[in-house]
């Protein structure tokens, strides 16, 4: 595994170098010829007529069927707003002519005689040059081939089953995430395993791609990583690459995300919730995340978003009982109603609410929260891990948490009046001094956010270190001032923007 990735981000590199521009971000020409060299070595010298044909139409079929659910998705939109606007004429437009490139009729290994008259060849698009088809039905995204053609600083930072993805600045200035399909990924892998047609794999493939840049485009929220715009090459023997430019995100690394504050923490759980209550009345319908995993969320700005949307499903699971609405987990299982429709009711929403349950809840929660509001965290853990709640009650309940802590009302029933006297420093800081307490905003001090000074003050009564404390002009998300503790007062300088308070001793 190591090997490839080193060798895919070796490709492409020197690819860049050798001024391919943007070959390299759709198909390393060297792993191309490896792929055919090894399809070469691989593939029997004689193949019956008849296997070659049931294998192409194995292949076709498969096409067809992913090729379908993304117009699915296109028309899904469509007919929501028609709904939502009974009597608007609304302008439908097609799909843009380079996705129609990838359509079934075009299999590149496909006897002409299996194409289909609804899905005849589409006309050749210019290499590089965005339909404006797209544009319109796609807007506004504003990035396309030509500033791919500037990129600088290109970094490879990993690939999963379909995908590879690699950050890069374009233009010299905006540093974005590029997706494309992985030639050594295993959907490729697997898919030149059984049927030996890479261009025909590749299309195969480019679909799960392909769904990601369309539901990032529709499920517009502050939550879902933002889709910047994307480019369409003929890329060495492969037509109608495709690479997606998106927003740049962290990866969510739940260690560290444990020794964080519980306010960042609480952050990352309200943005979980946000996002899937939005989900959950989409302008597409109920969408669930079924590959749920915190690999597929990524952090900017602080904000949990999901990045990975290919295997998203907005298809809730038909049923003629009770019985068909059965959900399996790893600790627990679920079943949930049939409704008169025939679907398992709110079986999308719940799927989704049981993974932030089991993946994020029960971690970030509770663990270092304010002892006022533990209760009411408990109360949210247990029952979203039992599903008592749908997602608008568990949302509703984080809200109030939120209030709480932001307004101060979470302090009330502690105690308020300080053991020592403090005396105030206006526009002074000490320099040195600090010791290390956890969690903390910074790894060699003791850096907390407070509601005012009197919780500063307790806070400093608690740690048996403290003796001094510096109120910053820093907030945190919540409004929360941020406060570093000291133990000493002997390093004190003058500083505008900084107001110091030590402790006095009887």
């Amino acid at each position: 595994m190591k090997r490839r990735k080193l060798a895919v981000a070796a490709g492409f590199c020197l690819s860049f170098l050798l001024g391919t521009l943007l070959n390299v971000l759709f198909i390393p020409a060297f792993d191309l010829q490896q792929r055919r060299q090894q399809q070469a070595a691989g593939s029997p010298s004689v193949v019956p007529e008849e296997a070659e044909r049931s294998s192409r139409g194995d292949l076709a079929q498969q096409i067809r069927e992913r090729y379908q659910e993304v117009l699915r998705y296109q028309r899904r939109q469509r007919d929501r707003a028609a709904a939502a606007v009974p009597g608007a004429r609304l302008l439908t437009r097609p799909l843009e002519r380079r996705l129609m490139d990838l359509a079934p009729g075009r299999l590149a290994s496909s006897a002409s005689s299996e194409r289909s008259p609804a899905n005849p060849p589409a006309p050749r698009a210019t290499p590089g040059e965005p339909s404006a088809q797209l544009e319109l039905s796609l807007s506004p995204l504003r990035l396309g081939c030509r500033d791919i053609g500037n990129v600088t600083g290109v970094h490879y930072l990993g690939s999963g089953y379909t995908k590879a993805v690699y950050k890069a600045v374009l233009n010299r200035s905006l540093a974005v995430a590029l997706k494309s399909v992985d030639f050594g990924g295993h959907d490729i892998d697997h898919c030149l395993k059984l049927f030996g047609a890479l261009e025909d794999c590749y299309r195969l493939a480019s679909y799960k791609l392909i769904k990601e840049m369309i539901l990032l485009q529709r499920l517009r929220h502050p939550n879902v990583l933002q889709l910047y715009g994307y480019c369409y090459q003929d890329s060495n023997d492969i037509s109608d690459t495709l690479t997606t430019i998106t927003e740049l995100g962290s990866p969510l690394e739940m260690i560290q995300l444990l020794q964080t504050s519980w306010e960042d923490r609480f952050r990352i759980c309200f943005s979980l919730v946000r996002l899937l209550h939005y989900l959950a009345h989409s302008p597409l319908g109920s969408v669930t995340l079924l590959d749920f995993r915190p690999r597929q969320f990524v952090i900017v700005d602080g904000e949990l978003k999901v990045t990975d949307l290919d295997d998203a499903s907005i298809e809730e699971t038909s049923c003629t009982s009770n019985r068909d609405c059965f959900m399996e987990f790893p600790a627990r299982n679920f079943s949930l109603p049939c409704s008169v429709e025939g679907k398992c009711q709110s079986m999308n929403e719940k799927r989704n609410l049981y993974n932030a349950y089991r993946f994020f809840f029960t971690y970030l929660l509770p663990h270092s929260a304010p002892a006022s509001l533990r209760p009411l965290l408990d109360v949210i853990v247990n029952a979203t891990g039992e599903l008592h709640w749908g997602i608008d009650t568990t949302v509703a309940h984080l809200e109030r948490v939120l209030h709480l802590y932001k307004s101060g009302l979470y302090l009330e029933n502690t105690t308020r009046t300080p053991r020592s006297g403090y005396r105030r420093m206006p526009e002074a800081t000490i320099a040195n001094e600090n010791y290390r307490c956890w969690p903390s905003y910074h790894h060699k001090g003791c850096l907390l956010s407070v509601f005012d000074v009197n919780e500063a003050m307790e806070i400093c009564e608690n740690h048996s270190q403290c003796k001094a404390f510096v109120l910053t002009n820093q907030t945190t998300w919540t409004g929360r001032q941020l406060v570093c503790f000291k133990m000493g007062s002997t390093s004190i300088m003058s500083d505008h923007d900084k107001t110091t308070y030590v402790k006095v001793m009887n």
